[in-house]
């Protein structure tokens, strides 16, 4: 296992994210927790010794399970981060409560890191309202021990990442971004990037492999990265797109099974960074993948809980991102006449309540209608 060094601890290369962890039948909420154990155990007992949980992830189970497996380690032996849900705006004046609540959930009298969760458009006014008193409350938890360092994440424009880094960056230590070769471009995660480094903080990334969209590439994308690297898989050349980028200190994969968290352990053995033509052919390659991309959903199923109708909105976006990808076929409308008929497209109501805590500002509700129109459903 690679790793970094961070304020003077060492810190594995590669974390666990814990936002993808094994389900019971395709249910987020309901986690697998002999298998999750099974993936937690192998990546402590591999060398990965940080542990990236949230309160909404699993529909608040994460930090749960997070708790009850890794306790059973030295508490001095890994590193826990969890983050405050303001990507929910109901939470703004709960954060004294959630705190509380979550060193009970993750069984732990601090945190190693704790973070800003998903500083966007849509809450970076609530963030940074000092009625809320959260960065004081955060900061007074830093001062007493329980948090030992303070960061955020951010799906958010540049202009809203220079926002919060303009009132809060001189208290922050990490920022977390989404970076990947796909998003380079299509996400501005170059100028992100760039930002961050300009603040003087390292980067943490989050979806290094798109939501697995990067883990499994077409024939043709297949074929011109072998010949460059004829060994390399194809998440072996996402991470070594990251390995290549100054400041990236620490990259989290959420990996919902044995079989990921082997490949990936066994990719981080080494560094191997790209050649700069490599990074070049990579990125060109990501921009045309991305013009026959659809929507850019990563499946965080934040949308899921603002649903009234309670859709599964990131099934339908990925079908919907089939459909439009193939120009049509059977598979999607095959998909959708399988699902029971309140969770079909045209069962959305237009409300906007998913679209207010997207990360990736889709505009679901129009998806939602052209999808209904394109399959009759």
């Amino acid at each position: 296992m690679i790793y970094n060094d961070f304020q003077g601890i060492k810190l594995s290369g590669l974390g666990l994210g814990m936002m993808r962890l094994p389900v019971v039948d395709g249910n987020d909420a309901q986690v697998d927790e002999e298998k999750a154990a099974a993936v937690i155990d192998l990546a402590y007992r591999s060398g990965i010794n940080y542990f990236d949980t949230a309160w909404g992830y699993h529909n608040g189970n994460s930090e749960r399970v997070a708790g009850k497996y890794l306790s059973r380690y030295p508490r001095e032996s890994y590193y826990l981060a969890t983050k405050f849900p303001g990507y929910d705006n109901s939470n703004m004046g709960k954060v004294k409560e959630i705190f509380e609540a979550q060193l009970e959930k993750c069984q732990t009298k601090y945190f190693d890191f704790y973070l800003f969760h998903n500083v966007y458009e849509g809450n970076i006014d609530d963030y940074l309202d000092p009625n809320f008193g959260i960065l004081d409350y955060l900061l007074e938890q830093k001062r007493a021990g329980r948090i030992r360092h303070l960061g955020f994440s951010a799906h958010g424009s540049l202009e809203v990442i220079r926002r919060f880094l303009g009132a809060y960056g001189p208290h922050m230590e990490f920022c977390q971004l989404q970076l990947n070769y796909l998003d380079w471009h299509f996400q501005q995660a170059a100028e992100k990037a760039a930002l961050v480094r300009e603040a003087g903080l390292p980067i943490w990334v989050m979806e290094p492999l798109r939501g697995g969209k990067l883990a499994t590439l077409g024939p043709e994308e297949t074929t011109r990265l072998q010949a460059l690297r004829p060994e390399e898989t194809a998440p072996g050349w996402a991470f070594r797109f990251l390995q290549s980028i100054p400041g990236v200190t620490m990259v989290l994969s959420g990996m919902s099974s044995l079989e990921q968290l082997e490949a990936n352990l066994k990719t981080w053995e080494t560094t191997q960074p790209l050649t700069g033509a490599e990074r070049e052919a990579l990125i060109a390659l990501a921009d045309e993948m991305v013009d026959r991309v659809g929507l850019p959903c990563t499946a965080c199923h934040y949308c899921t809980d603002h649903c009234p109708q309670h859709l599964p909105i990131p099934e339908l976006i990925a079908l919907y991102n089939e459909h439009k990808f193939t120009g049509g076929g059977f598979i999607a409308p095959m998909a959708v006449a399988k699902m029971p008929p309140e969770q079909r497209p045209a069962n959305c109501v237009g409300c906007g309540g998913c679209e207010a805590v997207c990360p990736q500002r889709i505009g679901i509700s129009e998806m939602m209608k052209e999808f209904s129109q394109m399959i009759g459903m």
